[in-house]
């Protein structure tokens, strides 16, 4: 087995495996790794997926440190210039800048910059720390940056790859969704709604309309199935759906959260039925097959 291999192997089971468990202070102090670091000879990790870092949450941290100390000291990574790049524990690095403090204790590691951008996925996914865009965009640049696949990403991070293709699909809607998904104004079950469309601006209005009414899931994937259904009343056809059986609509809501897609159940009378799964790209179809197949279809 390669080095690489290795690597992905623990890479995969998270921070904890390439790392070793996060050392408190003192640990770190008796197995003669601790070292002091002035906080100017560090700089934040290029790769940090996270765009912004809550002031309350901040200010929390700062007041816990002023009284406590640092409990568990920042990772880091030496650098060319002689400086040091953070591997894990940048909310307690802003915190000491935020104190004034001239100096942090650090344990020092050697990575390589797609070791990098791993760790830092997965400590803010550990932590649930990322938006649903940052985390896509995570994903994206392990994917654009160093050839990766999106097996390979959900093996680096410790996802299905139905989970790392899902959230990619977030990456096609408008900009302005973007921000609202971001900013968690929209849920990543509104965004699935919204992908069901292809027109950007149909996409925009429902999805501004959905923030200002306060739509529930179900309310918006109602009004994009109606997008997307020709209109025939010229034809005096009659378009709406027939009131739909309870039971029938609880196994389609599981469904569809299951499959992260629209679905259609039509049951008859004599308990015969149809399973309509919709998919809306050709990676989407592998996604659905994967899901239902429990592995990549290579067919």
């Amino acid at each position: 087995m390669t080095s690489n291999k290795v690597g992905r192997t623990r890479l995969g089971r998270g921070l904890e495996a390439l790392l070793g468990p996060p050392p408190t202070v003192e640990d770190a102090r008796r197995e003669g790794s601790l070292q002091r670091v002035p906080i100017d000879a560090i700089e934040p990790n290029p790769y940090q997926p996270r765009q912004a870092f809550e002031d309350d949450a901040l200010q929390e941290l700062s007041e816990s440190m002023k009284t406590a100390g640092l409990l568990q000291p920042v990772v880091l990574r030496p650098t060319e210039n002689g400086s040091y790049e953070l591997i894990a524990g940048e909310r307690r690095w802003r915190a000491a800048r935020q104190l004034g403090w001239r100096s942090i204790d650090a344990v020092i590691r050697d990575v390589d910059e797609r070791t990098l951008l791993t760790l830092a996925l997965v400590e803010n996914l550990q932590r649930d720390a990322l938006s649903p865009v940052d985390e896509a965009r995570g994903y994206a640049r392990l994917i654009e940056e160093f050839s990766s696949s999106q097996a390979d990403v959900a093996e680096l991070v410790g996802k299905d790859r139905s989970t790392v293709a899902n959230a990619l699909r977030l990456l096609k809607l408008p900009d302005s969704i973007q921000e609202l998904l971001h900013s968690r104004r929209l849920s990543t079950g509104h965004a699935r709604a919204l992908l069901q469309l292809h027109d950007a601006h149909e996409i925009e209005a429902l999805g501004q309309r959905a923030v200002a009414e306060r739509l529930s899931v179900r309310e918006l994937e109602s009004l994009t199935r109606k997008e997307r259904t020709p209109q025939r009343r010229a034809r005096g056809r009659k378009r709406d759906r027939p009131t739909v059986d309870p039971g029938v609509r609880r196994v389609e809501d599981a469904l569809r959260r299951r499959l992260q897609t629209d679905v259609l159940v039509t049951h008859g009378a004599r308990g015969h039925g149809r399973i309509t799964v919709n998919f809306y790209s050709n990676e989407d179809l592998a996604r659905l097959l994967e899901i239902v197949l429990g592995e990549p279809f290579d067919g």
